[in-house]
């Protein structure tokens, strides 16, 4: 991949873990924005990240450190650290030594994920991360999908503002997924740092139909550019979640996540249910396969060669990516340039 003119340090939430892989007293090693980090569970089921050596001599805390109640020890010495980073007990002084301190990230929990906050300027989170049943305000829940469904891609050579530029794509879907006709958008907000996407969509017919005459759509909830929560109407009841996180200067992890709905009580044969939700949700992966195979081999285009009716929505969606880039490498390579020359 072309090394794209945009920051792989963007501010926002991003998964680095799903809850289940962590248990109270589990250790988790990962590496994120060019960090070594751990993520642990306490005894009260609270979940810490932070990053990963011990400010004493430098033990990596994810080999050999081990949860105690609150606190993290270190294997090497058996230093403890709390949630916050601080530390609490030397075993052989009589006092800890509070100058020193590993950081940690805010942690939400949510989706069945965990997600950090990043900000390399340490700012306090400015928005909350998307929560793939609350956020559409339908009183839905957990108990009315199928368990979800995951892909897990390691280390792929992009960028996560690829992921949600995808969001107000519409040419794409005919020619990548499929779809007899294009979709229309019928709502672009982007003016805070959550933002919403709409469209209609079909995946069946041919290409005779008229998009006025489809009942069907999905509704997008992007928070930041690391987490994108959709919801879809008027087909098979299916959610997903995307979550994209920079690993280093090249590199992402990504995982998606998807929920099928649940029939109701009447349904007559559970099992037979159960298989074709799951037939259904690997479809929903199997297309964003197609997606990730695209986005794995992409030049940033910037700026790019738009047609009219693209202009619109690509145009919007640059333009708040922006506001996640403390560094000033969000913008174009014009932006840049000149910004460098002064």
């Amino acid at each position: 991949m072309a090394k794209p003119p945009l920051s792989m340090k963007p501010t926002g939430w991003f998964q680095v873990a799903w809850s289940d892989e962590i248990g109270i007293g589990d250790v988790h090693t990962m590496k994120y924005f060019g960090q070594e980090m751990v993520a642990w569970r306490a005894e009260s089921g609270q979940v810490c990240v932070m990053n990963a050596y011990c400010e004493h001599l430098g033990a990596h805390l994810g080999f050999g450190g081990t949860v105690h109640g609150e606190v993290l020890q270190c294997p090497f010495h058996g230093w403890q650290w709390n949630q916050q980073g601080r530390n609490v007990c030397i075993p052989y002084e009589d006092r800890p030594n509070r100058g020193r301190r590993i950081t940690t990230y805010p942690v939400i929990e949510r989706n069945e994920s965990i997600y950090i906050w990043h900000d390399i300027e340490n700012r306090e989170p400015f928005f909350d991360a998307p929560d793939i049943f609350a956020s559409f305000g339908d009183g839905s829940s957990v108990e009315d999908y199928y368990p979800q469904q995951r892909l897990f891609e390691q280390g792929l050579e992009m960028h996560p503002q690829y992921v949600l530029e995808n969001g107000v794509d519409f040419a794409h879907f005919k020619y990548v997924h499929g779809t007899p006709i294009n979709p229309i958008f019928t709502r672009h907000d982007f003016d805070e740092p959550i933002s919403y996407v709409d469209f209609t969509i079909t995946f069946e017919g041919d290409d005779g139909q008229r998009i006025e005459d489809v009942s069907s759509g999905v509704e997008a909830v992007n928070g930041g550019l690391g987490i994108a929560v959709t919801k879809s109407w008027g087909m098979i009841d299916n959610r997903t979640i995307s979550a994209i996180t920079p690993v280093d200067e090249s590199t992402s992890d990504i995982r998606f996540m998807v929920y099928i709905g649940r029939p109701g009580a009447e349904v007559r044969n559970p099992d037979r249910a159960r298989v074709k939700a799951e037939e259904f949700g690997a479809e929903v992966i199997r297309q964003f396969r197609q997606d990730i195979h695209i986005w794995a081999h992409q030049r940033y285009s910037d700026p790019p060669a738009l047609a009219s009716s693209e202009m619109a929505g690509f145009t919007a969606i640059r333009e708040w990516a922006k506001k996640f880039y403390p560094d000033g490498k969000g913008g174009s390579a014009a932006e840049l340039a000149a910004r460098s020359a002064q």
